[in-house]
């Protein structure tokens, strides 16, 4: 039996885009045959997976799960919506999201090497899964959160928003999701002030002041006006400084009391991906030329 190296996987990865595990079983099973290899990997059904591979997943899930201070928030994506309601595709994304929540994976990659069950790892599971549904999936993202205090999530519109926050002292759960809920609503990007990057500061600070002068402001109460719309500024962004969707009457960091919030993480399905632009009518018709 000859040696498998890295470059025999690799490429074997290239021909048929399957899971690295699962080329590597494949050359060990074939004794490192390569045609043979594909052959194994067709049979299995995963290589399946090449033809999908290069086609944008931009929709499918983003799920949560908490357990007292512990707590996860994951993005996993199909090529349409129809999967992302598929219970084989809802039944993987919350697994992962346990195995997550369980072994604290140090990225992506590292989650794939872990086992999914007794006979495969996560990306050998991912592999399996989109032979059987048709369709290019990936696991995106995920964070993760442990505090002294809880970690509290919340999903808007069957997955298309996914928040998790983690609050250290003491709160009652009540406020803690309505924390959540309330960053899945207003999307600040910052908890308090002190977290604005000093540059931003400076940049809003400097058109601001720029503004107040245009406008015909003495110059001697233009750091005055700028002061006053820097606060308007940090309670657009910093969360704390934000009125409480659950009681506007109050500020979020009031509603918290004693207790901070520490970690603030908000998912977007599919923010940041290129979607394919589809011409439907063409489509159509390309289909009825070809028949």
């Amino acid at each position: 039996m000859s040696q498998i190296t890295a470059a025999d996987v690799k490429k074997l990865r290239e021909l048929t885009g399957a899971g690295m595990m699962d080329c590597k079983k494949a050359l060990n099973e074939t004794a490192g045959d390569m045609d043979a290899a594909v052959d194994f990997l067709r049979k299995k059904g995963l290589s399946a997976a090449s033809k999908k591979a290069g086609r944008v997943a931009a929709e499918g899930i983003v799920t949560t799960l908490t357990d007292g201070g512990k707590g996860v928030v994951l993005e996993v994506n199909s090529e349409t919506d129809f999967v992302s309601k598929n219970e084989q595709f809802l039944g993987f994304a919350n697994a992962v999201a346990k195995i997550i929540l369980d072994q604290n994976p140090a990225d992506v990659e590292a989650l794939k090497a872990l086992a999914f069950d007794d006979e495969h790892t996560v990306e050998q599971a991912l592999s399996q899964l989109i032979a059987t549904i048709g369709e290019n999936m990936s696991i995106r993202r995920f964070q993760r959160v442990d505090v002294d205090g809880i970690a509290a999530a919340y999903v808007h519109g069957a997955g298309k928003i996914g928040v998790l926050v983690g609050i250290e002292g003491s709160v009652d759960e009540a406020t803690a999701r309505g924390v959540a809920m309330h960053v899945a609503a207003a999307n600040p990007t910052c908890i308090a002030r002190e977290d604005v990057p000093a540059d931003v500061v400076e940049r809003e600070r400097s058109v601001l002041s720029e503004r107040a002068i245009a406008s015909g402001k003495p110059e001697a109460i233009v750091d005055k006006i700028v002061a006053g719309q820097l606060n308007k500024f940090y309670s657009e962004i910093c969360v704390l400084e934000q009125d409480f969707v659950m009681d506007t009457d109050q500020k979020v960091g009031k509603a918290l009391g004693d207790a901070k919030l520490v970690s603030m993480m908000r998912f977007q399905l599919g923010e940041g991906i290129d979607k394919e632009e589809s011409d439907f009518a063409a489509e159509v018709a390309a289909q009825v030329q070809g028949s």
